[in-house]
């Protein structure tokens, strides 16, 4: 193993040995060089005056080179800010911006000990990285029914996890926190589990109430006491995008300190929370008691980082922090959100006027993108392909009978045709 490694895996153990244990091979083994094109580049920026020929761009005229027909579209920023390779973690003012912001809009983070927040690809990419640091071949993943289907091909397929669901709902359309405790508890033989927390949930749109996120953290708390090791993930994707009375904080505050046994991991980015979706600007965050292991693995993220992407784009980490800093960005940011808040308001007045009879009913959401309709008895792969072919309208089925509808793409004006259409739909199969 190389030094580097076995002094950060030194560094993790003497803060929380429990988290040292979480770590994967992978894991244990990555580190981020200390020696190398990277520090020695580093180094030379800091002292040499007269050339600095080290690191791999071209410079023209005391900046970096480029092309004017790329340049003149962007002429507002400063090439120093486009061109340049960004730094492995990310831009430094980006990286202190969101760490505030991230304090700002979860107040129950006040007080609590986590890093600063890595810059990753997007949140697949953050996603990926907690795979890479965290899960061996037969490790517990644990996440909901209705869940994103990169979850199987981040930690299934890449990683080998063992894929653990539990219904999402309970009979009274709650969050089923007793079937993540059961399914929590059931890995007490093995030791350790990564659980994966996505609110706003993505296929149903759904975030829980406040008393169900105190009883999503007990069970976790319960795991932990139970001597499980266990990674929690909070998949903050659509964040903010609460638009009825649930939590509109992340659970990350309440699991930062909540147990040594419990690491909690916060995936979020501009992607939608800012709606700069081809932009690939995210950021992944850990909590920790010890400044020393949050040190380490901040230091293996990047390993991993160095060792995959090499760093993310320059460009878009420079749009979204003049964006954050913004005096207008709040306000604008209101507007789309009310605009979001409208179209979910306008589908669940539909849904409930009883127009559409008894050919679905519809699990609760109250936030994010989307929504999902569960059919009575109709194939929801039947009625996507034929909403598709007779009507061109699409659709995503998930499963037996899940429709998955966003509302996030269509103007509020037409979200009565949209369903008009998929009720006649239905209609068309179940009469044929």
């Amino acid at each position: 193993m190389n030094p580097l490694a076995a002094q950060l895996n030194q560094n993790i153990q003497t803060g929380n040995e429990h988290v040292y244990q979480m770590l994967s091979l992978l894991g244990k083994e990555i580190y981020f060089p200390k020696e190398g094109i990277l520090s020695q580049s580093a180094e030379a920026g800091k002292l040499a005056k007269k050339y600095n020929a080290t690191i791999g761009i071209a410079t023209e005229g005391n900046g970096p080179m480029h092309l004017e027909v790329i340049q003149e579209k962007l002429s507002a920023y400063s090439p120093k800010d486009l061109y340049p390779y960004a730094p492995p973690a990310g831009k430094p003012e980006l990286r202190s911006v969101w760490r505030e912001k991230m304090l700002k809009e979860n107040p129950s983070l006040a007080g609590k000990s986590y890093g600063l927040p890595v810059v990753t690809n997007a949140l697949t990419h953050g996603l990926s990285i907690v795979a890479d640091l965290f899960t061996d071949e037969g490790d517990a993943v644990i996440y909901p029914d209705k869940n994103w289907e990169n979850y199987e091909l981040t930690f299934g397929i890449r990683r080998h996890g063992r894929l653990v669901n539990f219904p999402l709902f309970t009979e009274d359309h709650r969050f089923n926190s007793d079937g993540l405790r059961d399914a929590l508890l059931a890995q007490k033989e093995y030791g350790k589990a990564i659980v994966v927390l996505n609110f706003p949930n993505n296929p149903t749109g759904y975030t829980p109430g406040i008393e169900e996120g105190k009883e999503i953290v007990a069970a976790i708390q319960e795991a932990a006491e139970a001597g499980i090791n266990v990674v929690v993930v909070t998949d903050d994707a659509y964040f903010g995008l609460f638009f009825e009375d649930s939590l509109h904080e992340s659970l990350f505050g309440q699991l930062a300190g909540l147990h040594p046994r419990v690491l909690p991991v916060k995936i979020d980015g501009a992607t939608k929370e800012e709606f700069v979706w081809g932009f690939r600007v995210g950021f992944i965050t850990f909590a920790s008691e010890h400044q020393d292991v949050l040190s380490a693995l901040e230091q293996k993220t990047l390993g991993i980082i160095r060792a995959t992407i090499s760093s993310g784009p320059h460009p878009s980490q420079t749009f979204v922090l003049d964006a954050l800093k913004s005096p207008d960005f709040e306000q604008q940011k209101n507007e789309k959100f009310q605009i979001m808040k409208g179209r979910a308001n306008k589908v669940k007045a539909l849904l409930d006027s009883g127009k559409y009879g008894d050919v679905w009913s519809y699990y609760p959401f109250n936030s994010g993108y989307f929504m999902c309709l569960k059919l009575n008895g109709l194939s929801a792969e039947r009625l996507r392909t034929h909403l598709l072919e007779q009507y061109g309208v699409g659709t995503i089925a998930l499963g037996e009978y899940d429709l998955r509808v966003a509302f996030s793409c269509i103007e509020e004006e037409y979200l009565e045709d949209l369903y008009d259409i998929v009720y006649r739909g239905a209609q068309d199969l179940l009469n044929a």
